[in-house]
């Protein structure tokens, strides 16, 4: 079996069709994931919504989705704001009834973030105002018991795409963001920096005949035409989203 994974679209529509088309020139998949943050951003939520809704994934809820889908639109950030505006109510109605985890086929469990909580880093740690690699008893913890008996464990939410296999024998896997390779964040302060302007997607293959193998993973990275995707940032008065899809990185870090 294989699985296509992707992660924390944002918007990027144009991103969002290069995986789709690499997918395609490999062969195709069994199944998409889509682990949330599908369309928080000031580029083409409307048209990343109808992406979407004809692409047919298991979807899960990131913490954008939430937030668009059910924050009051003068509480939001500029990002979910300007999401909200583009898209239907309709659309927003789909996006809270996602499931915030989801067992997505026998021993391959899916959330955004956690289990628990669609805002707390599961991988990573804040170190020097960037983010890193946390400890695998860190990770552990926070994971717990949340994927069940569940021995593969897909989640987002860092943009930072990573493989870990725990000491308890579980493979977590973050495919990276396909629309946004890098972000700053105030609470607390930090920079996620994947440090290219790549679209990044990743594959899973699980041999079914042995259930107990290690699984074969693909960490990708597409190139698309990001200076289409930046200039739309600039359009749109974003001028940091705009460096970020050029360079991979966060103007704060400088």
């Amino acid at each position: 079996m294989k699985i296509a994974i992707i992660a924390d679209i944002h918007g990027n529509a144009l991103a969002l069709e290069a995986v789709l088309a690499d997918l395609k020139q490999r062969g195709g998949t069994d199944q998409i994931v889509n682990l949330g943050d599908c369309i928080s951003g000031p580029l083409w939520p409307r048209q990343t919504m109808e992406l979407l809704r004809k692409l047919d994934a298991i979807t899960v809820r990131g913490n954008h989705d939430r937030q668009v889908a059910t924050l009051p639109v003068e509480t939001m950030i500029a990002s979910d704001r300007y999401a909200t505006s583009q898209i239907t109510q309709q659309d927003r109605e789909w996006l809270g009834a996602l499931p915030q985890s989801i067992v997505i086929a026998p021993g391959i469990f899916a959330c955004h973030a956690t289990p628990d909580d669609d805002a707390t880093y599961l991988l990573d740690r804040i170190k020097n105002g960037g983010l890193v690699r946390d400890a695998e008893t860190a990770i552990s913890a926070r994971l717990g018991n949340g994927a069940g008996n569940c021995k593969i464990v897909l989640v987002g939410h860092s943009h930072r795409p990573d493989i870990v296999h725990t000491r308890n024998g579980i493979t977590i896997i973050n495919p990276g963001s396909v629309g946004c390779p890098a972000y700053d964040d105030d609470e607390p302060a930090h920079v996620s920096e994947s440090g290219s302007p790549h679209a990044r997607y990743a594959l899973l293959t699980i041999d079914e005949n042995q259930p107990a193998a290690l699984p074969d993973i693909e960490l990708l990275a597409v190139a698309y035409d990001h200076e289409k995707a930046a200039q739309r940032a600039d359009e749109n008065g974003r001028p940091d989203w705009a460096y970020a899809i050029r360079t991979g990185f966060s103007k704060q870090s400088l």
